[in-house]
């Protein structure tokens, strides 16, 4: 019986010791081995190999369409209803409602030209306050048709623009309108589509000197109610401003991105819209696979084009590049050093330049180089 007793006792020490040693292994020794102090030690290291320490962690649910009003808010205090109507009394009035973006605190407003009546037109402003204003149209640009009025006002919010460089494919985005007749605000959700380098703004096939060139596309409908009006991605910067030309009888949108409106507004600021500069070309972008199809030497540039293949139709009669002798197949590469590139357009460059300077460009014509000095 003392035996038995002996017995039953050694084999429960021997139970009690082995699960210690288990729990031990399994549960004390990870967590010593990822101290400071024991790392050196390596049977500490080798009862980790084969342990996986798992912390548990919460789900958290967000819902998109619930925080969208959020994320709305502050662009939305910028924000202003535009209305412009015929200030002829001989005539039925018309009436148009449109949206734009106040970008100075004493009154600046931009929108895109579409979105207002620009002949013989008086404006009201509705501000996000509902304060209302008379406003004066300063000018149109004609490099992105975006245009500006001025209302007398002070201590405004003012838009706050991304870096539309950081913007891609691929993300959410909300497009913001102000354009009905009861100028409450709407909204639609979409996806930022593409960014087209080569989308250029005049009504034609074929790109202008003188047009903004690189747009977005956002898979949004009626996109017709957010003309002038900003797009916003889910941070609540703004991206874009949208905008419509006619292309083939058929309205096309698009949004010039956010980096191009700050280049436009510090011009208007400066009072700089009215030295826009003109070469007087018509061109086609020159792509890789432009490149590759019609055996060039280089795989960027603007080749000066025109469907017809006729001269006056490439180059206007009477503008800077007639009169400095460019002609048609002509390929410009280089603007004053510049390169002509994706990311960097022909009318891009030239927008940086005052009318009247004298720049040189770099072309091609028959496979040779040529430098050619144009006064703009």
């Amino acid at each position: 019986m003392q035996k038995t007793k002996k017995l039953f006792f050694l084999l429960l020490i021997i139970i009690i010791s082995g699960l210690s040693g288990i729990f031990a292994n399994r549960y004390i020794f990870p967590r010593l081995a990822t101290t400071k102090f024991f790392t050196k030690y390596d049977f500490l290291k080798r009862s980790t190999s084969d342990v996986t320490i798992i912390n548990k962690t919460e789900q958290i649910y967000i819902k998109d369409d619930t925080s969208i009003s959020k994320i709305v808010r502050q662009p939305l205090s910028s924000v202003v209803s535009i209305i412009s109507y015929s200030a002829d009394s001989k005539k039925t009035p018309i009436i148009k409602n449109g949206t734009g973006l106040v970008v100075t605190s004493d009154g600046l407003i931009v929108t895109y030209a579409g979105a207002i009546t620009t002949e013989n037109a008086s404006y009201k402003i509705l501000t996000d306050n509902e304060n209302i204003y008379d406003a004066e149209l300063l000018e149109i640009d004609s490099y992105s048709n975006l245009a500006f009025l001025k209302i007398n006002a002070s201590n405004l919010s003012v838009a706050s623009f991304a870096d539309s460089n950081e913007s891609k494919p691929g993300e959410k985005i909300i497009a913001i309108g102000n354009d009905s007749q009861s100028h409450s605000p709407s909204f639609a959700a979409g996806i930022l589509s593409s960014f087209r380098h080569h989308y250029n703004l005049p009504e034609k096939s074929i790109a202008s000197s003188e047009k903004l060139e690189g747009v977005f596309e956002i898979d949004l409908s009626a996109q017709n109610h957010y003309i002038g009006g900003p797009v916003v991605d889910y941070a609540g910067q703004i991206i874009g401003i949208t905008g419509m030309v006619y292309r083939d009888n058929k309205e096309s949108y698009f949004q010039i991105p956010s980096n191009k409106i700050k280049l436009v507004i510090d011009k208007q600021i400066r009072r700089e819209l009215g030295t826009n500069p003109a070469l007087g070309l018509y061109y086609l972008p020159i792509t890789k696979t432009f490149s590759l199809i019609n055996a060039l030497p280089n795989e960027s540039g603007a080749l000066i084009y025109s469907p017809s293949g006729q001269q006056g139709l490439a180059v206007l009669a009477n503008s800077p590049a007639a009169n400095a002798g460019l002609r048609i197949n002509d390929i410009i590469t280089e603007i004053s050093g510049e390169k002509i590139s994706t990311e960097k357009s022909l009318p891009d460059i030239l927008y940086g330049h005052k009318k009247g300077t004298e720049v040189e460009l770099t072309i091609l014509r028959n496979l040779q180089e040529m430098k050619i000095k144009v006064q703009l």
